[in-house]
Order: structure tokens, then sequence, then C-alpha cells
């Protein structure tokens, strides 16, 4: 199940955050080699960890096995403060505009040899279930170029922002991806299940 982390409930989840934590240290700092986010404790915790971050966790039992990141583009955010050079225009800004970031998940939860992550997949089904709930109709997202394709896939309206730049060993992309109702229906087509991902106790934050 896919649990939403906000201000509201973080009391509930303080040991599944220091995973967070902890499993961005290993994906980001120990595996991509992004050495500036290294911290001594082994917990990869950035400025934009602020309370209007929304979490996402993929979790079973009490294991967090993969997490993503919302950040209001009304407020600093990776793309504003950190890689404007990818845009090449307006910032994309506004309450129904959000950034997705800080995607990973737990290599004992990499699917070997499938198309897609089934973790992977969960998580962005969340994160749709969330933004259809509360008057979201994009997220802004810097990735890979290759991955432009797989977004528009699974029925994104993608846009880039601007031509893709050399950025730790990657090219990278800045983009808009709008989604909708049938967004939502692909993603669970995928998924292979019509259920919703996220979990009962963290539906009354939705609004948060």
């Amino acid at each position: 199940m896919i649990h939403i982390v906000t201000p509201v409930n973080a009391h509930q989840y303080s040991d599944a955050m220091e995973q967070v934590w902890r499993l961005r240290h290993d994906v980001f700092v120990m595996e991509k080699g992004w050495t500036d986010l290294a911290k001594p404790d082994r917990r990869e915790i950035d400025q934009f960890d602020t309370p209007y971050a929304i979490h996402f966790l993929a979790m079973e039992d009490d294991r967090v096995v993969g997490y993503s990141r919302l950040l209001p583009t009304t407020r600093p955010h990776l793309l504003s403060d950190i890689m404007p050079q990818l845009c090449e225009g307006d910032l994309p800004c506004g309450p129904d505009t959000w950034e997705w970031t800080r995607q990973a998940v737990a290599r004992s939860h990499r699917a070997r040899g499938k198309a897609v992550n089934p973790v992977s997949i969960a998580l962005l089904t969340g994160i749709v279930e969330w933004g259809l709930a509360n008057g979201v109709r994009q997220l802004v997202l810097q990735m890979p170029t290759l991955y432009l394709l797989h977004v528009v896939q699974l029925h994104f309206r993608a846009r880039p922002l601007g031509l893709p730049q050399p950025i730790s060993g990657e090219d990278i992309l800045a983009a808009t991806a709008e989604f909708d109702a049938r967004t939502l229906a692909r993603l669970r087509g995928v998924r292979g299940d019509t259920a919703s991902v996220l979990a009962p106790s963290t539906v009354q934050y939705l609004a948060a």
C-alpha cells in the first residue's frame, strides 16, 4: 500500500521516515554517485524536505520499499532553485502543478526482466489518485531523456520545457506531465488492479 505522509500525520511515521532518509541515501548517493548529497549519518535530507512536502511511501508491513516526494511549485523546489537552466521559458507554477522528485525503490524490490517496476507504478498511481482528489492537473519532473517515452506510454501528456543537459553523468530533461482520469485508468491497467493503492489510514490526509 501507499502511505501519504504530511505534517498532520508525520508523528505516526517517524520510524518509516527514518527508513526513507536512508533509502534515499542508498539510492542517490551510494548507487547513483550524487556525492554532494552525502551525509555522515547516511540520511539524505535536503532543503526541500519542509512541512510543505508530501511524502509517498510504498510499504510492506512496517518496511519502506519505495518512495516518492511531491513539492508545491508555489514554493522553492528543484527546478526553480537548483536546475532552472533546464527550463527555457517561464517556470510552470501554480496550485495545480507539483514537482515530482526523489523516486526510489529498494534494491530488493526491483523487478528484473519486467518492463515496469510494480513498486514504481504503485507510487505513481498513488500520486495521480492524490492529485485528482486535490485539484492537481500536472507534474513537473526532471528525468533522463529516455524516460519521456515511458511517461507518454502511461498516458501523461508530457511537454519538454527545454533541451536536455548533462547532469551527474546523465542527459536530464525537464518536462511537465499532465494527467486526468484516463491516466489513472492506464496506470491501473498496467498494475492489473482497479482498487485504490492508498492505505485507508492515510486517505483522510489527502487534502492536508
